[in-house]
């Protein structure tokens, strides 16, 4: 045993560097802006009371019922969790028994063969751990299980996201078409008041012409909208895996007050969003494959018992039982290129998996300053297109009356709608984007007001010494686990 330590020494079983420092994390976000916590209240990005949209909540609860994505993301973290618990019953000893009989008999005196007899056994076997590669990659099959189940609550988390955000989009659509059939209407009442302008005379073939062309225009626009709302329907149906959309259908946008935001210190991301706690468990996973290669240079030591009878009595076998105990040693140093090779391998593997929680974590941080800066955006456009609305409205209204004494020709009377119904859309279509900066800043927070209504579970916020060093729960390997940058 000493001397196969002190060759293992000699080939090199050190363990592995210290590791470096952790990625450099800005102490606030850029857009964050100053609202406290005291005025966002104790419910994060709480949009409204519970059965206020009903409607969206049977949407939402159907989807997480339903969804073919979510039920694979399941399945993937059930089977990480039955692989993590084979993983760990390699540390414990393993039984076996057997059990033979054999009969012979010979063909011409019909007694029985000297060779017939029974035999059975029951053996023990047990791999000591000393030095921890059984332990390590036990450690990496409950990592890999723990990211498994941060995928399926990402998985949930964007599913409850598109689900939010198509049935406001659709709220938008079945808006836009009530929109284009209240215009079809007002061209239907222009085509008639010009009409029977022209047969008195006020009017000439010109203005016919016009109102007539603008009411195609309106009709062709109404099926236009139709459709789009159709085909926002189907996405709806694909998303629910099939089942019909739960009725009443959202007719317009509901008159939400968007709440303040309070986003937190960007070092809190790490532990709100599933997708950095995803990386950060494959981080630890690989670290861990490291101690695992690196154990392997050290000799295995596995312990035999067994427990054994034969006899040409089938009765008797367990009369005369044999009992028999063995030690084994592997030297796996003796194949020190090939455990060289296998252990850079896994470094590498742990140096992708640390880039690519860098390029998560940072990607992250982005995505939430990208969303607070179109927050703040949105607001102001949505505050200049509402007046430009009320704007147009009146110029409109002025517009109707002035041709109606005949002060201006038609042209400048359906121009002056035109703009009105360019605002009233522009308008709409702002709202429309302000909920889904909402949905989105929601997403990227890591759940915010989703978190609460759906059910979407997640770690707490990293404490002190997670920040350090991103450790978690469970075994820390030596050294690489704790590796990010």
């Amino acid at each position: 045993m000493v001397t196969a330590l002190l060759a293992c020494a000699a080939v090199g079983c050190a363990t592995p560097e210290a590791p470096k420092p952790m990625p450099m994390l800005p102490p606030v976000y850029t857009h964050a802006g100053t609202t406290s916590a005291a005025q966002t209240g104790s419910k994060g990005l709480v949009w409204w009371r519970a059965g206020e949209l009903p409607v969206l909540d049977a949407w939402v609860n159907t989807a997480l019922a339903r969804n073919a994505d979510l039920a694979v993301a399941g399945v993937r973290w059930r089977r990480a969790m039955l692989e993590a618990r084979l993983a760990g019953a390699q540390l414990a000893p393993t039984v076996s028994g057997a059990w033979n009989t054999r009969v012979a008999r010979g063909l011409g005196s019909g007694q029985a063969d000297p060779g017939s007899g029974s035999t059975g056994q029951i053996a023990v076997s047990w791999e000591l751990d000393l030095f921890g590669r059984l332990g390590a990659l036990q450690d990496a099959a409950s990592f890999e299980a723990q990211a498994s189940e941060q995928d399926r609550q990402a998985v949930r988390l964007v599913l409850v996201a598109s689900v939010t955000d198509l049935y406001f989009q659709l709220s938008h659509a079945n808006g836009r078409v009530a929109m284009a059939e209240a215009s079809e209407r007002d061209a239907q009442r222009i085509v008639a008041l010009v009409q029977a302008r022209f047969q008195a005379g006020a009017e000439g073939r010109l203005a016919l012409h016009e109102a007539l062309q603008v009411r195609e225009e309106r009709a062709a626009d109404l099926a236009a909208q139709r459709q789009a709302a159709t085909v926002l329907r189907e996405r709806v149906r694909v998303l629910l895996d099939g089942a019909s959309v739960p009725e009443p259908e959202p007719r317009t946008l509901p008159e939400l007050a968007l709440p303040p935001v309070q986003p937190g210190l960007p070092a809190e991301l790490l532990g709100r969003r599933p997708d950095l706690r995803a990386a950060q468990w494959r981080l630890q996973a690989a670290g861990a494959r490291i101690d695992a290669a690196v154990a392997s240079y050290y000799p295995g030591i596995a312990l035999t018992g067994a427990l054994g009878s034969s006899s040409r009595a089938l009765l008797d076998v367990l009369a005369n039982p044999v009992a028999t105990l063995g030690i084994g040693m592997t030297l796996p140093f003796l194949q020190a290129r090939t455990l060289g090779i296998e252990t850079d391998i896994a470094r590498t593997r742990y140096e992708e998996a640390a880039v690519g929680f860098r390029k998560a974590l940072y990607t992250a941080l982005g995505e939430v300053d990208q969303a607070l800066s179109a927050r703040t955006r949105l607001a102001e456009q949505e505050v200049a297109l509402r007046q430009a609305q009320q704007q147009a409205a009146e110029a409109a209204r002025v517009y109707e009356a002035r041709f109606l004494v005949g002060l201006l020709p038609l042209r400048s009377w359906l121009d002056a709608q035109e703009r009105l119904r360019t605002a009233e859309v522009a308008h709409a279509s702002i709202r429309l984007a302000q909920m889904q900066n909402q949905i989105q800043l929601s997403q990227v927070l890591g759940g915010g007001w989703m978190t609460n209504r759906y059910g979407l579970v997640y770690p707490g916020h990293l404490g002190r010494r997670d920040a350090e060093d991103f450790g978690m729960n469970g075994r820390k390997s030596r050294g690489h686990a704790v590796d990010p940058g």
